[in-house]
């Protein structure tokens, strides 16, 4: 079913740009799996307020995007503005991150007192009993430690923590910064002789195997992942 229409908007120079544009296809055009801009747009019409219905000028296009060219500048707007939720797709994208988030718990956390996992109807009853919440403006993996500690007063839980040590090469260490800190607790970092990166960082270990997978995948296989000996 196709989702309303929303806007994209791109702020530069003091002015602002918009489009209506499809907002599942656009996020999956700002991610690189749609290729195609026109497949995002409701309308290649740009304005400077849609409601208003008010359009830039020609020489105003010109000037901050170095173009008139409708597709280039939407491509522009797109990739480098705000998508606009409508309520109904915020809805959704709430619900799918809640669903993550079980599926997280289900499949690393056990009950310590029967080793096996709390089915996700418990959990899902859990976190409503406990008004427990994600916060939308952050990765569901960069909350789950607080979510397990908030869920123990009222269901038991565990779940093992598993300690890396992890050299980052020195061309992939700015971009991976924020990704190493958003994936586990670091313990401790040290920049070696060679310039690259050692990181000591301590996560749930149903999250390892997708965590080297990742770290790979970032840097072409050139990162060490090595299993701290306790």
């Amino acid at each position: 079913m196709p989702q309303k229409p929303t806007i994209a908007r791109l702020k530069r120079y003091g002015k602002t740009f918009e489009l209506s544009v499809d907002p599942d296809k656009a996020l999956a055009y700002k991610k690189g799996s749609i290729s195609d801009v026109d497949e995002v747009l409701h309308s290649d019409s740009i304005f400077t307020d849609a409601k208003k219905g008010e359009r830039p000028s020609e020489a105003e296009l010109k000037k901050v995007f170095a173009t008139t060219d409708q597709r280039k500048i939407a491509d522009l707007i797109i990739r480098e503005g705000e998508i606009q939720h409508t309520a109904e797709h915020r809805a959704q994208e709430k619900e799918q991150r809640k669903r993550k988030l079980i599926t997280m718990i289900h499949t690393q956390a056990v009950d310590p007192k029967t080793g096996y996992p709390h089915p996700p109807e418990r959990i899902e009853a859990a976190l409503e009993q406990g008004k427990i919440h994600l916060d939308d403006h952050r990765p569901v993996e960069q909350q789950f430690d607080e979510i397990i500690k908030k869920l123990r007063p009222i269901i038991p839980i565990h779940i093992e923590q598993k300690q890396l040590v992890v050299i980052i090469p020195a061309e992939f260490a700015g971009k991976m910064y924020s990704v190493i800190h958003s994936s586990g607790r670091v313990l401790k970092e040290d920049w070696l002789s060679n310039g690259n990166w050692s990181v000591k960082l301590e996560l749930p270990a149903g999250l390892v195997s997708e965590f080297i997978d990742k770290m790979n995948s970032l840097t072409h296989g050139e990162v060490i992942v090595e299993m701290e000996k306790k």
